[in-house]
């Protein structure tokens, strides 16, 4: 029971760091996606740097359409986060259950991980494909969440779930590089650190710090794919329309579109702006997750024992 309740209180602590990171970074978010879902055709395209959205939404009165779909995000980033992190808890502790191992190594560690975010990919899918169409909606355009999830097909709806599963990788690759960052310097803490004295626990900055650093090294290596994904999942307007049709948005089309309008460099086209929002927005996450961990733990066990005393007054009456 007591190891159930550690998994809630990782994915609960989880699930807030994302709902308060995700609404600090929106405006950020929102900029990036739609310089990422611009394909340059013929040397000629609306954004050149993702400076050229901001001064869009500032130029046309729109400055608060930078928060379309804020909402949905932080719904999607609240049940994402917390799926993955009871399913990373759970997977990790069965495992050192089922092995008999004290610690996890790197490969198991990799499959967990991948396993958890597979499962999160699955769940939030619908949420993730329509807050990216909200975003790259033009300004003031954006639908609501129940018209946007029902004006197409149900399939539609899951559009991008191949490469969401293909990039569980990369939070496979930033939360293993995180843990094992994280337990070499908990280990170098304990040792300078008398014998029972209060546990050691990583301050806000180091949490910050070894954030940022998995997550850039997550960014890099999956890049290509985060951009299909954006580009599959992105909004047609109706200027887009006649273009693109919404039919010709699969994988291969999106890669041959790159391919051919912008070369191998197109795919890396925003990695900049992916990893300043990525980099903040997991750094972040995690900081807020370590520092409200302990007091989330605290509150699950007071509940618990809250609701065992009004049981055994129920059962006394």
């Amino acid at each position: 029971m007591s190891a159930d309740l550690e998994s809630i209180s990782e994915a609960t602590s989880g699930a807030i760091g994302a709902l308060v990171s995700t609404t600090i970074l929106y405006p950020l978010d929102t900029c990036k996606a739609k310089y990422q879902a611009e394909v340059q055709a013929h040397g000629l395209r609306k954004y050149r740097n993702l400076s050229d959205v901001l001064v869009e939404a500032i130029s046309k009165g729109k400055i608060l359409s930078l928060y379309q779909g804020l909402g949905t995000k932080n719904l999607q980033s609240f049940i994402a986060q917390f799926v993955y992190f009871y399913g990373y808890s759970y997977f990790k502790r069965l495992y050192l259950e089922r092995s008999g191992s004290k610690s996890i190594g790197t490969t198991a560690n990799l499959l967990i991980a991948a396993a958890a975010g597979a499962c999160t990919a699955i769940t939030t899918q619908p949420l993730d494909t329509a807050s990216s169409r909200m975003q790259t909606s033009a300004f003031g355009k954006s639908k609501s969440l129940w018209i946007t999830l029902t004006e197409g097909s149900w399939s539609e709806a899951f559009d991008g779930l191949g490469i969401s599963l293909l990039l569980t990788s990369n939070p496979a690759i930033q939360y293993t590089v995180f843990d094992q960052l994280k337990q070499r310097l908990l280990k170098d803490k304990e040792k300078t650190t008398e014998k029972g004295t209060s546990p050691v626990v990583l301050s806000a900055f180091s949490a910050f710090v070894l954030g940022a650093l998995s997550k850039s090294i997550a960014t890099v290596l999956t890049y290509p794919a985060i951009r299909c994904k954006v580009m599959i999942q992105a909004a047609d307007d109706d200027d887009d329309k006649k273009a693109q049709p919404k039919s010709s948005k699969t994988i291969s089309s999106v890669i041959c579109s790159i391919w051919k309008k912008e070369g191998f460099l197109g795919f890396f086209k925003g990695l900049h702006a992916q990893i300043l929002k990525t980099v903040l927005s997991s750094a972040l996450l995690l900081m807020i997750k370590e520092k409200i961990s302990a007091t989330t733990w605290v509150l699950i066990l007071s509940l618990r024992r809250i609701l065992l005393l009004r049981q055994r007054k129920l059962k006394s009456a």
